[in-house]
Formats: C-alpha cells, structure tokens, sequence
C-alpha cells in the first residue's frame, strides 16, 4: 500500500510547505484539498478545531484551478511526491466546476476526484434524493470517461451513503471504471459502521480509495428527559474505536493496495506531529 495525506488535515501549511513535509516524512502522495483558498490572513484566526476549513493554507484553489494545476504538480514532482487524489466539496449537481477540477486532474496527472453526496436530514424523502442523485451520477460518469479520471464518492455520516452497503447500492450501476467509493472507518464511527470485511466485499470493484482517520463516542453532562447522551468526537489515529488491525486485515482479504490517506482532525498535537506519529503507527500494525 502506499500513503498520504488528505490536506484538510495540514491547514497550518501552505502547498510548498506540505509537500515537503509530506517528502520529509516519507509519504508517498497527497490527497489535494481543492475549496476557496485563503485569501489573506483574518484578523482573528478561528480556534483550531475549525482551521482545517475556515483557515486552510494546504489548499488548491477550486476557482482558478486551472491556472494553479500545472505549477501545483511541478511543486509535487520536484519532491517526488505523487498528486493521488483531489477532493473537493463539490455537489454532485456542480457539473461545470467539476468539469473544470477534471480538466485540472489531467494537467495533474491525478486518477481521480471527489465530490460530495447529499446530506440527508429527513426533509426530503430519502428515495426521492436516492433517485436525483443517481440521475446526476450518469452524467458525472460520462464526463469521468470523457477525462478519463475516476469521480469518487465518500462513506460519511451525514449524508445519504453513511454506510458500504448504502454506498454501494448507489454506485452499483455504474462502471468502477469511471465511479468509485472512498472507504472512512472513522466517518462509521459516527454513523453507518457495519463489520468492515463485509463492507469491503460488498464494495468489490468499487473500493477505489481509503481514509485512515479516528473517533470516539463520549458520554455528554447533560441528559434529555433524563437519559444521558452521547456524543461523537474525532480523536488521535491510535485512540478512537476505529480497530485498524481488523481494517488492515479485511483490505489485505479483498486484496486493496491502494492508497491509505491520513484526514487527522483530531487537536492533542501540532501537525508535525501528527505526520510523523501516524504514518509510524500505522506502518508498525501494517508490520505486524
């Protein structure tokens, strides 16, 4: 398997600064974070647990992505470093955006993107979001083939495949040559976990991409109408619930040797840190 780094996680560096992390480090690609880019420093930088959106440095900016493609890769080459993935959050209904990131992936000389699915919080009816959706993936996999880059979709709660078996009823019908599935452990911590062998089954073909990220449930201090809640946070790679020795097991079964990157939310160290400690922890559990 190789490594990287998705760059929401690296919101303290700029993109000449990331890559050379990530060289330093000795990772073998970087997942772009591809957003507005900051523009200026604010007045009042945001408190750290929301940097990795509202103050990301480690960003490629979605609207002048053209123009920042080719020096974006002459930046990752020169360190060795290869461009994996590049993740935007764009709607699957944003077709003329994500006709440009397409365009920008070629100059990249990047296999694939992302882009977001809807969220589902029960106000529309969720066959009816199912049906729309689908309808707007066929003309994401016919720009897919026309680029030839694969357009991904990502397990996240949240959203209306918080699961692989939800994931992959949704992209079934599609060719994984063009559609794939981004697998996050972390994200079904929150919502959707199901045993992760059969997941991974079940995606087959369409398994295309791996996040390595944490959380963990806590108990809340407040109660409603006298039950205790709980509440899910993001936490260190090797400190959430996340059981990457079964994880790692489950994609050697299927036989994955993609790419394993790192979205690491979590604010107990600096991003320095985290680089080092996680690709270390989980080269060590891979080695075991």
């Amino acid at each position: 398997m190789k490594f990287s780094v998705f760059t929401v996680g690296t919101p303290d560096y700029d993109v000449v600064e990331t890559v050379k992390k990530l060289k330093e480090y000795g990772y073998d690609g970087v997942e772009w974070r591809v957003s507005n880019s900051v523009k200026s420093k604010p007045e009042v930088i945001p408190p750290r647990e929301i940097w990795y959106w509202q103050y990301n440095r480690s960003t490629v900016d979605v609207d002048n992505i053209l123009e920042e493609a080719q020096p974006v890769r002459d930046i990752c080459e020169k360190e060795g470093i290869e461009i994996c993935a590049l993740a935007t959050y764009l709607k699957t209904d944003e077709i003329d955006t994500i006709e440009k990131v397409l365009k920008a992936a070629v100059v990249m000389n990047c296999p694939k993107i992302r882009v977001n699915l809807p969220q589902y919080n029960g106000t529309v009816n969720y066959r009816d979001l199912f049906v729309k959706t689908q309808e707007e993936i066929k003309a994401l996999e016919e720009l897919a083939k026309k680029y030839m880059v694969k357009v991904n979709f990502e397990i996240h709660h949240g959203t209306i495949v918080p699961s692989a078996s939800a994931a992959y009823r949704l992209v079934s019908g599609f060719d994984s040559k063009y559609i794939g599935i981004i697998y996050d452990a972390g994200n079904m911590v929150h919502e959707g976990f199901e045993q992760y062998q059969m997941g991974l089954e079940l995606l087959g073909e369409y398994l295309d991409h791996v996040h390595i990220k944490n959380a963990a449930w806590a108990l809340k201090d407040t109660e409603t109408e006298g039950a205790r809640e709980w509440q899910c946070q993001w936490s260190a790679v090797e400190k959430g619930q996340v059981n990457f020795n079964k994880l790692f097991a489950a994609l050697k079964s299927v036989g994955y040797d993609g790419y394993l990157s790192f979205e690491d939310f979590s604010n107990d160290e600096t991003t320095d840190v985290k680089l080092k400690r996680n690709l270390e922890f989980i080269k060590e559990l891979l080695n075991k």
